[in-house]
């Protein structure tokens, strides 16, 4: 009879070990995630100045006064809640200017929202104020479907959205009105 009782007790034992162990999963990311919750940015980062090279050239400078890292989350992004100051060169070195009180970075998508008061100049003094402005990192496009103030030389273009590549050579005002100046 003891030794029934004592056989019972080890199939409980080994049942319920069982149990728990195949219950249990290895899931490196759900560890990592215990007590941060995905509201709260994974990282903060403070008075920013990253370059950007290519081949030993410094091709972009970032300046930000904090950064929020929330790439814990399913879709990942980086916002900079008191703006950013973008610099960027060219191939001959001339700079291009970017400012804005407010951005996101979207990890997947490569894409940058840009918002409140932005301003892109370029080393020509070609300058474009928006209240938002997208910057698609892949395809090295800028668009908006807001209005959008650009001045090249005298000439001022309002218009209500944006389309562009980053050079400004095949760049569209859309519904647009303003001051040209025509040469007769």
């Amino acid at each position: 009879m003891k030794v029934i009782k004592i056989h019972i007790i080890k199939s409980l034992v080994t049942v319920i070990t069982v149990t728990l162990f195949f219950s249990c999963k290895n899931n490196f990311d759900e560890v990592l995630k215990i007590g941060i919750s995905e509201n709260q940015p994974i990282g903060i980062a403070e008075r920013i100045d990253a370059k950007y090279t290519d081949s030993g050239r410094v091709t972009a400078n970032l300046l930000s006064p904090k950064m929020l890292n929330y790439t814990n989350r399913e879709f990942p992004f980086y916002e900079f809640p008191e703006g950013v100051t973008l610099y960027v060169f060219d191939e001959d070195n001339n700079k291009s200017t970017v400012v804005s009180d407010y951005a996101i970075v979207y990890d997947k998508t490569k894409l940058i929202d840009l918002q409140g008061n932005v301003i892109l100049t370029t080393h020509t003094k070609d300058t474009l104020f928006a209240e938002q402005l997208y910057y698609d990192q892949n395809k090295e496009w800028l668009f908006t479907n807001k209005p959008v103030t650009f001045r090249k030389g005298r000439d001022v273009i309002n218009g209500n959205g944006f389309d562009s590549d980053t050079k400004f050579s095949d760049g569209e005002v859309l519904e647009i009105d303003g001051f040209i100046t025509l040469e007769e």
